[in-house]
């Protein structure tokens, strides 16, 4: 099955513009939208679903810890019930506007802070599981692909919820198979370097981490950052290589 290619879109917020969707939209398969807590308004939301419509790209909720201010990027402490609350918070109110334009959301990829938490501690995924598996429409679940994939899958298939494993091309690995954090120098790969990482997953099924380890990741969907200008202009170029 050839991997799909996603973007997080929809995350400007009322006079202030994050990203480049109209480019992107025409390239991709999957849309992953801000639902408000990290970005995306009203208004916002509602012309991403519509660009989605028109490019019959596939869409789902970006739903974030609450805060606009550091855009998502900043961990919190949140109890499950929290937890649970504000994911069905933000995917019902995408899902509501997006069934207003004939729309359904399809999978949810949470965001930033929350989507590294939900690799990193036990207790935010089984909350993220929790939540879906609560959803009154069924929701696949966007995580990230790393070694320990088949564990991950394992837990969700006992909250009967499916898995998309995302790998990112314009991002750099860490030697455990996860990102390396974006206050390490060269974090965010080059139109080369992210062309290249491209190449190299869809040929042989593997990354090459920051110190040269050489890993295996089993990917369903990859992901372009729409904040990411030297991602959006090679866009087309990824796409071609996972065609």
């Amino acid at each position: 099955m050839a991997i799909k290619l996603n973007c997080d879109l929809g995350e400007s917020f009322g006079a202030w513009t994050m990203g480049f969707d109209d480019e992107v939209m025409p390239h991709i398969d999957q849309a992953n939208i801000a639902c408000g807590f990290h970005g995306g308004d009203p208004l916002v939301m509602q012309k991403t679903l519509a660009l989605a419509k028109q490019q019959q790209v596939s869409v789902g909720a970006h739903p974030s810890y609450p805060d606009l201010v550091g855009f998502g990027r900043r961990a919190m402490v949140c109890s499950t019930e929290e937890i649970i609350a504000l994911i069905h918070y933000q995917v019902a109110a995408l899902d509501g506007m997006a069934r207003a334009q004939g729309l359904s959301i399809d999978y949810v990829k949470p965001h930033g802070a929350l989507y590294n938490d939900m690799m990193a501690k036990p207790a935010v995924f089984t909350a993220i599981l929790m939540a879906l598996s609560q959803y009154p429409q069924q929701l696949t679940l966007m995580l990230q692909a790393t070694p320990e994939l088949a564990a991950f899958k394992t837990q969700a298939n006992t909250f009967g919820i499916s898995v998309y494993a995302e790998a990112f091309a314009d991002r750099c690995y860490d030697d455990e198979g996860k990102l390396l954090a974006r206050s390490q120098a060269g974090a965010v790969l080059n139109k080369a370097a992210m062309l290249a990482q491209v190449k190299q997953l869809v040929e042989q099924g593997t990354i090459t981490t920051v110190s040269g380890k050489v890993l295996a990741l089993n990917v369903d969907s990859l992901c372009v950052h729409g904040d990411n200008l030297a991602g959006v202009q090679a866009i087309s170029e990824i796409k071609a290589l996972l065609s």
